[in-house]
């Protein structure tokens, strides 16, 4: 097709978008949402970009595209104790854009907003010279004052997380066919990649968090990075012990196969967990409410004073990890 063939914006937006629209959204028929929150309620915003060759690859689907961009919004909502309300999307199109890539988009994101209980309020689709790019603004509720921050963990906490650790950066990793990966079954690959593609934000978990947790951040750019930035910016620091980090199956199969791949999983990215830490009167709790429904919780360390990088225990040995989280610039 054309691009003089090509349906206008307007009709791009009736047919793929306004479908999985929520209420706020007004039928996308208008210049901006209407969101009116919760009585004794705050908003909790946030915003990602995802950038073709950076966050994805021009063959990933474009279902795991979508997902991947309103998940890794709705973990950090969730890590901030927030419920989801909605979400706005600006789609920035490259040249060679098909109808069939959009639909499959749209798709996917529907199917996720769903799962998240996230529905689509606006956004805006345009057109670029560059490479396929997104941004997704998620707008989540909180009781008032009640938002879990990051800066405000106290010495004696204990240090926990949710799920598996490891398992993006090993899915991502998997793609370039390394050695270790043919010890994997068919199953574990699969696992890795999945975990990769599709985040699982623990958006379920909000309310507990509120009602347990010190301090929380989700677990986006590596863990030993993103505990770094936590700890500092709470002005204390932590002692991990290692081999308390939940590893899954499969990335504890690629690490008996390749044991470097440990620093991999610990400071790699793209969990998506939460990272928290906890009074240790409140975890009996925290833990009940967590595994009723149905998410892992793991204890890996404790916080202390002091403002150097955090500590992780193995082997007998200690060791600080020099890198940070993830940075663009």
């Amino acid at each position: 097709m054309s691009a003089s063939e090509r349906p206008s914006e307007d009709s791009l937006i009736a047919r793929f978008f306004a479908p999985i629209a929520g209420e706020g959204a007004l039928g996308l028929k208008d210049d901006a949402a209407c969101l009116t929150p919760k009585p004794g309620h705050d908003l909790v915003l946030t915003t990602d970009a995802l950038v073709e060759r950076v966050h994805f690859l021009p063959e990933d689907a474009p279902g795991s595209i979508a997902r991947k961009a309103l998940g890794v919004n709705v973990s950090d909502l969730a890590a901030k104790g927030a419920e989801p309300a909605g979400f706005l999307l600006s789609l920035a199109l490259p040249d060679g854009w098909t109808e069939g890539w959009l639909a499959d988009f749209a798709a996917g994101l529907g199917e996720a907003s769903r799962d998240f209980v996230c529905p689509l309020l606006g956004g805006d689709t345009v057109k670029a010279r560059g490479p396929l790019t997104l941004s997704v603004t998620a707008v989540g509720q909180v009781p008032t004052s009640r938002m879990v921050q990051r800066t405000t963990a106290q010495v004696g906490d204990l240090i926990c997380v949710t799920g598996t650790i490891g398992d993006g950066a090993l899915g991502l990793k998997l793609r370039s066919a390394p050695a270790w990966s043919e010890v994997l079954s068919p199953d574990e690959r699969a696992h890795l990649a999945d975990r990769y593609l599709h985040p699982q934000p623990r958006h379920r978990l909000a309310a507990a968090l509120r009602n347990h947790v010190s301090a929380a951040m989700d677990v986006s750019d590596g863990l030993a990075g993103d505990l770094a930035k936590m700890m500092k910016a709470s002005g204390v620091t932590a002692i991990v012990e290692a081999d308390q980090v939940p590893l899954s199956a499969a990335a504890a199969r690629a690490i008996q196969e390749s044991p470097d791949l440990l620093d991999l999983a610990l400071t790699g990215g793209d969990d998506y967990e939460i990272l928290c830490t906890v009074p240790e009167k409140s975890l009996d709790r925290f833990r009940q409410e967590a595994d009723s429904i149905g998410i892992p919780l793991s204890v890996i360390g404790r916080v202390v004073s002091g403002d150097g990088r955090p500590v992780f225990r193995m082997n007998g040995l200690e060791r600080r990890y020099d890198v940070g989280s993830y940075q663009h610039f």
